[in-house]
């Protein structure tokens, strides 16, 4: 339901003019007037966060979905997104709700979606589907009730965000995966995802992993726009320069979706010379993403090669380490933070009847305001 946002400012008071800070887009906004996102509004002269308590999905999934494969792995995590994106892809695999612009989601409270995580034995929750940053206030109020009860905190992100929004994710994050398109390139975030500027999506994962928060790398490998080999290792030597090459990277096969149907899947083999390529530079994790069966979905140690992590998908069918996170065959330390979770070996996948908990909610754009000042005036 509409609550103020934390990150704006009021330019000028006398014209009800205010900026968001969420992103880097930087949205001024007069009276009555909704960001890129979608779901950040200008009402009366303060920005209000219109999705806050409105989830729009929630489930329980596996950690490694996200993707993350060094965090907790074999934990279960409470998935949960709203509407409205700061991006807009033209291949999103969630369009339905990312490009959706009309308030809607399931009424759950900060208090409520920490009971139904715990509840379904959950051990963290994930800010994903949609891009959390457009939802951080959302995040911030249900990740400061997860860490109470002892859940950890993750979230899906393109990265592009404020040094300001980064103030408030170190607060409660604990792991973040970070989607590149195309190699992080800049002529694919313009073309592509309609970002004007891709440069504090690097900066920002950097300012991330230095404040304490852990990453993982994802990078969508895009056929005919975001393939070139030579782009693959500019980012590989990037993410070994700036974030270390212990930072795991995957590179997810691309599927043809929403607006870009022309494009066929991405070739195993071209995943495969991506993979070579970062292992060139140095990188020590390297996986391939959306090719369940494959031999990169494993973790292997980096100075033996030995498998230490068997997966299929989604699923951890083999563990070969100790419970120091070692390699028992070579005793190097594997960059592994948390634990492995016995929960790898049970069906992570839970839907949830949200209809028992609670209400969904439909509001249109153009009705927001009527709706709002009917709450301040004890309407229903």
């Amino acid at each position: 339901m509409p609550k103020e946002a934390m990150l704006y400012r009021v330019i000028d008071e006398s014209k009800k003019l205010v900026e968001c800070s969420a992103c880097p887009r930087r949205c001024k906004l007069l009276d009555n007037q909704y960001g890129f996102c979608g779901i950040r509004w200008n009402f009366d002269g303060k920005l209000y966060l219109v999705s806050h308590g409105l989830a729009i999905a929630v489930a329980i999934d596996p950690i490694e979905k996200k993707p993350l494969y060094q965090f907790n792995p074999g934990s279960m995590v409470f998935s949960m997104s709203t509407t409205g994106c700061s991006w807009g892809c033209v291949f999103c695999q969630n369009w339905d709700i990312s490009q959706r612009r009309v308030i809607a989601g399931w009424k759950l409270e900060p208090e409520l979606a920490v009971k139904l995580a715990t509840a379904y034995g959950a051990q963290g929750i994930t800010y994903t589907y949609n891009e959390p940053v457009v939802f951080i206030e959302y995040a911030y109020d249900v990740g400061i009730l997860a860490r109470k009860e002892g859940l950890f905190n993750t979230m899906v992100t393109n990265g592009y965000m404020t040094d300001e929004t980064i103030d408030l994710v170190v607060k409660f994050m604990d792991a973040a995966t970070v989607d590149l398109k195309g190699h992080g390139d800049r002529d694919v975030a313009r073309k592509l995802s309609l970002v004007p500027d891709i440069e504090p999506v690097f900066q920002a994962i950097v300012e991330l992993k230095r404040r304490g928060v852990y990453v993982e790398i994802t990078d969508l490998v895009i056929p005919r726009y975001g393939d070139d080999l030579e782009k693959a290792r500019k980012l590989a030597r990037w993410v070994v320069e700036n974030l270390g090459p212990e930072t795991p990277i995957h590179f997810l096969r691309f599927h043809p979706d929403y607006k870009l149907l022309d494009i066929p899947s991405t070739s195993v083999k071209v995943l495969e010379k991506h993979a070579a390529i970062a292992k060139e530079e140095g990188l020590h994790y390297v996986y391939l993403g959306n090719v369940p069966g494959h031999e990169l979905e494993n973790t292997y140690c980096p100075r033996c090669g030995k498998l230490l992590i068997r997966r299929m998908g989604f699923d951890i069918v083999e563990v070969n380490l100790r419970d120091d996170m070692s390699c028992p065959y070579c005793g190097y330390k594997v960059n592994i933070v948390g634990r492995i979770h016995p929960t790898y070996k049970l069906d992570r996948f839970a839907y949830i009847p949200l209809e028992v908990y609670t209400e969904f909610i439909h509001i249109p754009s153009n009705k927001v305001r009527e709706f709002v000042i009917g709450k301040k005036q004890g309407g229903s």
